[in-house]
């Protein structure tokens, strides 16, 4: 399942299957044979059926903000996820767990939260998208993922022909990654968050957002206020949708930062000296992550380099490549990613990979 409302439907609302590219935010993608909407866990269950019974593929996109559709689009149903609300299945004295629907919109909830005094998912607003998506991807930012507050995930297996519920702990959750992100046998319908009943954020781990709260890494502040710097940190960097803004007519980052082996981050460090040391940051094990914005800068794309049909990185974030004519096709938009990730294969020997989703399309 892709993520954003970029154009909210309803039940009743008609669907034209020659114009996917309303559903995503890079405004890409060909024609679908079939469009459907599920405004219902029953629904999307349903949706996903029927169109199994016709011997179609079945795509389940909740709007598009973390998917690449190719102009070829999809050669069978597309499943809008369109299902809405939240509830307090469990509490006590310290937690709360909510129940959202999977196409309840991402931010609406983390506005919810902050308002409510429940902590864990401040750090993660502004992000486009639906929460049945935040599970796929094990959304994070700003020192926040949702790995940390998930304790299950209600899903139709389509293999087995069932509803069921997987534990956190089966969930596969990685670095941008789950069990659920490159496979079609789950279907996302809800996902249960256990959050902290509290008036102040989590300890602010990530760097930027301690400094431009003014308070040391570990700190905690009012929920309010971590929800309003982190919104105003991802505007200045394009990443809050706006119909407005060429900048935010992308997926959000592109590449994901490279985990590295110790061997190859110092055969990195070798290729960089001259650029100085490479941001970075240890993982588990003997691994390092490096920042993917600051290879593609030093190997020469800088922020708003352009590329065919208008597409470009955006002015605002060497991550973000966006449509920035609003008429470019997916083959361009791909061509660039081909081309940032050579560059900095040939530059550093280090290889991107693709965060979203790509649809009928490769790089």
């Amino acid at each position: 399942m892709s993520d954003v409302y970029a154009e909210p439907t309803t039940g009743a609302d008609p669907t034209d299957p020659a114009t996917l590219a309303r559903y995503t935010t890079l405004r890409l993608g060909g024609a679908a044979r079939r469009l459907e909407t599920a405004t219902s866990a029953e629904q999307i269950v349903q949706k996903v059926q029927e169109a199994q019974g016709r011997d179609e593929p079945v795509l389940v996109l909740a709007g598009g903000s973390n998917v690449v559709i190719g102009d070829q689009g999809f050669p069978g149903t597309v499943v809008l996820v369109r299902s809405r609300g939240f509830r307090v299945v469990a509490e006590d004295a310290d937690t709360v767990t909510v129940r959202v629907e999977a196409g309840e919109p991402w931010d609406d909830l983390v506005a919810a939260t902050v308002a409510n005094g429940w902590s864990g998912l401040e750090c993660l607003s502004g992000i486009p998208g639906s929460a049945g998506a935040t599970p796929i991807q094990n959304v994070g930012a700003y020192g926040q993922e949702v790995a940390e507050t998930i304790t299950g995930v209600q899903v139709y297996d389509r293999t087995a022909g069932s509803v069921g519920r997987i534990a956190a702990a089966d969930c596969g959750f990685a670095y941008r990654g789950s069990i659920f992100k490159y496979s079609d046998r789950w279907v996302v319908l809800s996902v249960d968050f256990r959050l902290t009943r509290s008036p102040h954020s989590t300890p602010v781990r990530y760097a930027e957002l301690a400094r431009a709260l003014d308070v040391e890494v570990g700190g905690r502040v009012p929920l309010a206020d971590a929800r309003a710097t982190v919104l105003r940190l991802r505007a200045g960097k394009g990443m809050v949708l706006d119909a407005a803004d060429p900048d935010t007519w992308s997926v959000g980052s592109f590449f994901t930062n490279p985990v590295l082996e110790r061997e190859a981050y110092e055969l990195l460090r070798e290729r960089a000296a001259d650029l100085g040391e490479p941001p970075s940051w240890p993982g588990a094990g003997d691994v390092v992550k490096v920042s993917a914005a600051w290879l593609i800068d030093k190997a020469g794309f800088a922020k708003g380099h352009p590329g065919p049909e208008g597409v470009a990185i955006s002015t605002k974030h060497t991550l973000a490549l966006t449509n920035h004519s609003g008429t470019a096709t997916a083959a361009a938009l791909v061509a660039l990613a081909r081309e940032i990730r050579d560059g900095v294969h040939d530059r550093f020997g280090v290889t991107l990979h693709p965060e979203p989703v790509l649809i009928n399309c490769v790089i």
